[in-house]
């Protein structure tokens, strides 16, 4: 959308003095100007964001054009009021693991710090599309923990509970109910299906139209949004960032945001922080494109596989993470494997769909499987990474909490748990309970 555009030559200061007029003109999109550029042979449309060069210095660098990094930006300059803004990023935006994961939305945790965080995440994916005036194809079909014995239907029971005590939804289905909702289900094989737990508020969305929408509102409010431009160290003296060295040059920022998940520790390296972060490849599989046959995003209780159907109607399906450490964007067979057994096992029909196409995310694993949301001890340096599975459905809190650091130099209240020096004093966010294991998370 945004791509080969040719680069706007404004100097800074007018750049922000026209800012609110750029705002006030620019494109909308809605129904009538849908029909209305179709009656005018579509010549109407404008770029969606600007490629400017890099300019020799910013306010604030956030390292990482993925959902996270172009969220934080949108949120500098729409609640905090920054201006000069930019975001780096080493190849086309969404090109990471934006573009590489399952797209689920969900806020059914159970720790106190985690269920007020991904809740409040979940209220803003409901008015994302609103805010930013772009769809994202949100879609609240709800999200289904299959169990399969006494001990996870007790699991559920409880986390039901705690669901609805800390004001969020959360349901407990019978196999009466689920048998008319998922009438295609297996419910008598090896593991049979005696219920489920649904979050009806959990969905999907479409992780590159996310990516865009943040883009262009970050865009039409004067963020650069820097393509192509590798980060290749920082420039740091007496304890302080001064900038970033780039594949284009040096750009110097009063402060700098890594946002860059699975390469988290990989640029961490680069200012000589050592994080408590490890790296493992968590693939995705869709299917040829099918008519609707699963309405919702459903969990394999006796499996770690998970399955939704995209609005294209392809069937996009994940599993466990390779267990070994790796940054490649790619994965191995026995997942592979483990991932088509189990789809066959709980929907056998499958067995006659066509595998389209598959891909492998950098998951930036934490020691107890939660974030981080908080400054280095280099002044001037801050950290959001080590997001584990939950990443995407973080998008918008997790950009809003970081802008807030990142302009305050306070931590969000939401984000105070997710304190770097949490792995040194021991209020760890284990919500698993698998201990410092990331690839068990």
């Amino acid at each position: 959308m945004g791509f080969g555009i040719a680069p706007i030559s404004v100097e800074t200061d007018r750049f922000h003095e026209l800012g609110a007029i750029k705002e006030k003109n620019a494109m909308r999109y809605s129904g009538l100007r849908v029909i209305r550029e179709a009656l005018n042979g579509q010549r109407g449309w404008k770029p969606a964001w600007r490629n400017p060069e890099p300019k020799p210095n910013y306010d604030i660098i956030v390292i990482g054009g993925g959902g996270h990094g172009l969220a934080t930006a949108h949120y500098l300059v729409t609640k905090y009021g920054e201006k000069s803004i930019a975001v780096v990023e080493k190849g086309w935006i969404g090109s990471g693991n934006a573009g590489r994961n399952t797209t689920i939305v969900r806020g059914d945790y159970t720790l106190p710090p985690n269920t007020r965080f991904y809740d409040h995440s979940v209220g803003l994916w409901e008015k994302m599309e609103r805010e930013l005036n772009f769809n994202v194809m949100h879609s609240q079909r709800g999200v289904l923990f299959l169990h399969h014995n006494d001990a996870e239907r007790d699991d559920h029971y409880r986390k039901t509970n705690i669901m609805r005590m800390q004001g969020t939804d959360g349901e407990i289905l019978g196999p009466e109910k689920l048998r008319k909702m998922y009438p295609s289900m297996n419910f008598d094989g090896r593991f049979p299906i005696t219920g489920a737990y649904l979050h009806r508020r959990g969905g999907t969305a479409r992780h590159d139209a996310v990516v865009w929408g943040y883009a262009r509102s970050a865009d039409r409010r004067g963020v650069d949004i820097l393509q192509n431009c590798e980060v290749t160290g920082f420039r740091i003296e007496q304890g302080k960032v001064l900038g970033i060295e780039t594949t284009h040059g040096f750009i110097g920022a009063k402060k700098v945001g890594v946002s860059v998940a699975g390469n988290t520790s990989r640029v961490m390296d680069m200012a000589g922080i050592r994080t408590p972060i490890e790296s493992h490849v968590l693939q995705a599989f869709v299917s040829e494109g099918l008519k609707p046959i699963i309405p919702g995003q459903v969990n394999y209780g006796a499996g770690h596989f998970y399955i939704s159907q995209s609005d294209k109607g392809g069937l996009v399906m994940g599993g466990d993470l390779d267990q070994y450490n790796s940054c490649a964007q790619r994965g191995n067979l026995p997942v592979f494997e483990s991932v088509i057994e189990a789809a066959v096992t709980l929907f056998p029909m499958l067995s006659r769909a066509r595998l389209l196409r598959a891909w492998g995310g950098l998951q930036d694993m934490t020691m107890d499987g939660h974030a981080v949301i908080d400054e280095t001890p280099i002044k001037g340096l801050y950290l959001n990474g080590g997001w584990c599975y939950g990443g995407f459905k973080a998008t918008p809190a997790a950009g809003e909490c970081f802008a807030h650091l990142l302009s305050t130099e306070q931590p969000h209240e939401l984000a105070k748990p997710y304190r770097l020096d949490r792995f040194r004093t021991g209020y760890l966010l284990d919500e698993k309970g698998q201990g410092p294991n990331p690839n068990r998370q």
